[in-house]
């Protein structure tokens, strides 16, 4: 398991930010994993069992505005169709791709929570197909080049979206 790390302590601020992103209070972040290089937070670490009990798969979770925008138009654009043919078609990404998928669990399973109901359940369709590019992209950012290779695909055609504006 590959891990980039930075700036993964979780302060007052930086959960005012993220209600801010949100538009919500978060709920249960573990970890920023991921800030964008204005210094805010861009992707989360959440436990897989929430404080109220419901089970949540989504170990990293893109929180930033910005981010997630730029992320839905990449969607629109017929990237995960022709990134699902590839995986049928491509032995080399489809192992790939898998062993991101295992990356994933063992990141989230570092936590020591156990959860049954999400137990080799990683997200945004891995590992077989390609169903959120928001998930990719989290894990890509959260995790560091060279992990996820449909994560780091997507990101590589975003735009800079911390450009410009302040990131709230």
């Amino acid at each position: 398991m590959k891990r980039v790390d930075g700036l993964r302590e979780v302060t007052q601020a930086d959960l005012d930010c993220i209600q801010t992103q949100l538009g919500r209070t978060p709920r249960d972040v573990h970890a920023i994993a991921y800030r964008c290089p204005c210094g805010k937070p861009a992707v989360v670490e959440t436990p897989p069992r929430l404080a109220d009990g419901t089970p949540f798969p989504t170990f990293y979770y893109a929180t930033c505005p910005r981010l997630t925008a730029v992320i839905s138009t990449l969607e629109t654009t017929g990237l995960m169709g022709q990134m699902n043919e590839r995986l049928e078609t491509d032995a080399e990404l489809a192992g790939a791709y898998h062993a991101a998928h295992d990356d994933y669990i063992a990141a989230r399973s570092a936590l020591g929570i156990e959860v049954v109901e999400v137990e080799n359940v990683s997200a945004g369709g891995m590992p077989n197909r390609v169903k959120c590019l928001h998930s990719l992209v989290a894990h890509s950012l959260a995790a560091g080049p060279d992990v996820n290779p449909l994560g780091d695909e997507a990101l590589a055609k975003l735009p800079q979206w911390w450009e410009g504006n302040p990131c709230e």
